[in-house]
């Protein structure tokens, strides 16, 4: 920051090298006026003198005129190289004080449009937090300069939550939200943020946000932990040893929290049986097989979404189980059952006839896009593996 400063004010002083420069021109030229006036008294003088030489006969007319030549000769001698004397209409006092405001001003307007804080936190974030708190400053501070950047609002709130500060969390991620828009992840850490904020009582607000986020992705990893934690401290032990089953799935092999997830998803089953109650294995799985026809392989990006799902025939129209890959991944078989249902209540098992359908959406939607690929109406009970291709435009 000093470096800045030690800049700004050599720049400060180029400026006022501008202003300065002028008129201690115009002093030095009014130096020169100054002395060139008495140069042209003191000729005046000396031609006075003469006159009055001849007058009492000293000089004739002839020493008179040689003395007056002497006087020019010196004056000119004198005068000669003085540069004409510029005239100035701004006064003495004018360039002085804009030479003093220049200064005040700009820094003024710096510190009132310019980025010194961001400058300052560029600085800061070059050197390693010393504590969390720290950390927290650092980020308050960067959201405050820039409010309108959904990063900065989504590392604040997850600092938030490392401090269990859930309710102040809960409020940047909605503003997160609002910024970056409606994505799963980001409704995910809203619904769990309000969840803690909210002293572990569920709501309407939380049940609404978790729904959306499964919605958009059904492998959305924050809200299936979160319902699952919800469904065990309300006792519904089996709801959530689906859920974080549906979390463990979607886990690499080595990620370290695999073993904190399975130890509760064995502490849910301990409890499920100390009530009476026995751990339901998962059952109509159904597997498919997606790939694509050769027209729509030709149009489609690798990197485009395709959601893979069985709805009811007869029933709601929401997924009863979905899963999400990429046209790169094609072809793919993916197992379909209970424990990728989107809610508890429907389930592929609730249902006795389903349709399989496959959708690529370049926008990631699963209710739209471009192409899609349908069964016929199957068993939910099927153990086939079922081929689908998709072949048809999504209208």
């Amino acid at each position: 920051m000093i470096d800045f400063w030690l800049a700004a004010g050599l720049l400060l002083l180029i400026a006022l090298s501008f202003l300065l420069i002028p008129v201690l021109r115009g002093r030095r030229a009014q130096r020169e006026e100054d002395r060139t006036a008495l140069n042209v008294a003191l000729y005046q003088e000396r031609v006075a003198e003469l006159q009055v030489q001849q007058d009492e006969g000293v000089l004739n007319a002839a020493q008179l005129d040689t003395g007056r030549a002497e006087a020019a000769r010196e004056l000119l001698a004198d005068t000669e190289g003085v540069e004409k004397p510029r005239e100035s209409r701004l006064g003495k006092p004018l360039p002085f004080l804009a030479a003093f405001l220049v200064p005040v001003l700009g820094v003024a307007l710096y510190l009132h449009y310019g980025a010194s804080d961001k400058v300052e936190l560029t600085r800061e974030f070059s050197q390693p937090p010393v504590s969390m708190e720290d950390m927290t400053h650092r980020l308050e501070r960067a959201a405050a300069a820039q409010p309108d950047s959904p990063e900065g609002l989504y590392f604040l709130g997850r600092a938030y939550m490392a401090q269990d500060r859930s309710a102040d969390a809960a409020k940047v991620f909605e503003r997160t939200v609002a910024l970056a828009g409606r994505q799963p992840e980001l409704l995910g850490q809203w619904a769990q943020a309000q969840y803690f904020a909210d002293n572990k009582q569920w709501s309407p607000k939380v049940q609404a946000l978790t729904d959306e986020a499964l919605k958009l992705d059904p492998k959305e990893v924050t809200s299936l932990g979160l319902l699952g934690i919800a469904a065990f401290e309300g006792q519904r032990y089996q709801e959530a040893i689906d859920y974080w089953n549906r979390l463990l799935a979607q886990l690499p092999p080595q990620d370290n929290s695999r073993a904190a997830l399975q130890g509760g998803i064995d502490r849910a089953a301990e409890k499920l049986k100390e009530s009476g109650g026995t751990v339901a294995s998962q059952k109509n799985v159904m597997n498919v097989r997606v790939d694509l026809s050769a027209d729509v392989k030709a149009k489609a990006l690798p990197t485009d979404s395709v959601f893979i799902f069985a709805r009811a025939v007869k029933g709601p129209p929401a997924p009863l189980a979905a899963k999400r890959v990429t046209v790169a991944e094609l072809p793919i078989t993916v197992e379909l059952g209970d424990a990728d249902a989107m809610m508890p209540q429907l389930k592929l098992s609730n249902f006795p006839e389903v349709q399989l359908v496959a959708r690529i959406s370049r926008a990631g939607q699963p209710t739209t896009g471009e192409w899609i690929g349908r069964s016929q109406p199957l068993a939910s009970t099927t153990t086939a593996l079922q081929q689908l291709t998709i072949d048809s435009p999504d209208k």
